[in-house]
């Protein structure tokens, strides 16, 4: 639904508003008009014709002369009334029809003389009355006109401002530091008072993301230190002879917790960077040569259990992304597979266009829990029964243009489909 602008409400309401004056005001003065124009008529006819009734009755043989406009008719007279007019009561009659044309008529009902007639030709008066009428309403539209033309003006001058400021809110974005709103010189105080908000949000909203981004980064490559020195501890005491098979388990373990605190740090400080600024650390990976050696490592997770894992689709494939966000994203979405199924075969592939996908036999969800998982990506909220790093991928694949797609059934397995085709070498 298009919601009306505020200058087109603003200026519905003063057409309401001037076509409702203005018809209020046409309409008093025409009802005005009508009773000023009867008391003319009225006073007019009845003083004339209370001179002819009173020489009538001081000279009986005294006969009126009739003129171009005005017409004296008597029933005791040769010729009478005419019978259009004796069918009218006595009093004024405006706009009654004799001979074609229109009269202010008087009728009077007498005893001496029986009913007496005196009729006023205002065929002219009303032509000219219909000629200022019809004036009087083309000056009233041309006044509605206008006066619409002007508020359109007046209101596109006050309203820009409010457009700029709206528009310039609009071209804010996020990756851009000391952004400011500048109003217009011909705005208001209140959008000033607008603009000093959104500025004062700008400026705490800026130093937040900052001091975020400098506790990531710095709780990131703090981090690192411990975690290499674990590591590599770990790798050297599995590389020593006589190990016992228990210790050697438990050294497997801790390189492996390792290895991937080690990924989770590398997406920590992808995510606290900016997405264009993540080309310098980008390098050219080989998907095809790389989903082996992640399927490899993670083998290990798949025993005891009925559970095998098939490479089914490796087509030749490159993207330009950070390595160790590459390992730590299909990684996680290899553990999840796999920690989420029993027997069975979980199916690994990627094709040219650098869709990733992870089938695996899993106990699957509904629609409902998946779209429950969905909606945890969205606010970065850990997916109990998803597995550990899921919504660190979801974010992820927002930082950087991918898609993770999650098709599942109840008793029938699950399907990750990561696409990581906004990362091909020249996409946009």
């Amino acid at each position: 639904m298009t919601r009306r602008t505020l200058r087109r409400k603003l200026l519905g309401w003063l057409a309401v508003y001037v076509g409702l004056i203005t018809l209020a005001v046409f309409s008093a003065a025409n009802y005005v008009h009508e009773h000023a124009e009867h008391a003319v008529w009225r006073s007019l006819l009845n003083t004339e014709l209370d001179s002819i009734i009173g020489q009538m009755r001081v000279d009986p043989d005294y006969h009126w002369q009739n003129s171009d406009t005005l017409h004296f008719y008597a029933s005791h007279q040769p010729g009478g009334v005419p019978r259009s007019l004796t069918q009218l009561h006595p009093g004024l009659h405006d706009g009654a029809l004799l001979d074609g044309k229109q009269a202010a008529v008087m009728v009077r009902d007498t005893s001496d003389f029986g009913r007496v007639v005196l009729a006023l030709d205002i065929t002219d008066f009303g032509e000219l009355e219909h000629f200022v009428t019809r004036w009087a309403l083309l000056a009233g539209i041309a006044l509605l006109l206008v006066t619409l033309l002007m508020a359109w003006v007046g209101m596109t001058r006050l309203v820009r401002p409010l457009a700029v400021l709206a528009e310039d809110i609009a071209n804010l974005r996020p990756e851009r530091k000391g952004q400011q709103i500048v109003v217009d010189k011909r705005g208001s105080t209140e959008l000033e008072v607008i603009a000093g908000a959104v500025n004062d949000y700008l400026q705490r909203n800026e130093h937040f993301v900052e001091r975020e981004r400098a506790f990531i980064s710095t709780a990131s490559h703090e981090l690192r230190t411990p975690i290499a020195v674990i590591t590599g501890a770990a790798e050297l005491a599995l590389e020593q002879p006589g190990v016992p098979e228990r210790a050697r388990q438990q050294l497997q373990r801790v390189r492996t917790t390792s290895t991937g605190m080690e990924q989770l740090i590398q997406l920590l400080l992808v995510l606290a960077r900016d997405p264009t600024k993540l080309a310098a650390m980008s390098e050219l990976v080989a998907l095809d040569q790389l989903l082996p050696e992640i399927a490899e490592d993670h083998r290990y997770l798949a025993k005891g259990k009925e559970l095998e894992l098939a490479l089914v689709e490796l087509a030749p494939c490159r993207v330009l992304a950070p390595l160790a966000v590459v390992q730590a994203a299909i990684g996680n979405l290899l553990r999840n597979a796999i920690e989420n199924s029993d027997r069975g075969v979980v199916r690994v592939g990627v094709s040219a266009d650098a869709v990733l996908s992870i089938e695996d036999p899993g106990h699957g969800m509904s629609p409902e829990e998946v779209a429950q998982v969905y909606a945890r990506m969205s606010r970065g909220e850990r997916s109990p029964g998803a597995g550990i790093g899921l919504d660190l991928i979801g974010r992820l694949c927002e930082h950087l243009g991918w898609q993770l797609r999650i098709d599942s059934r109840p008793e029938q397995g699950t399907r990750m489909t990561l696409d990581m085709s906004s990362s091909l070498p020249g996409a946009a």
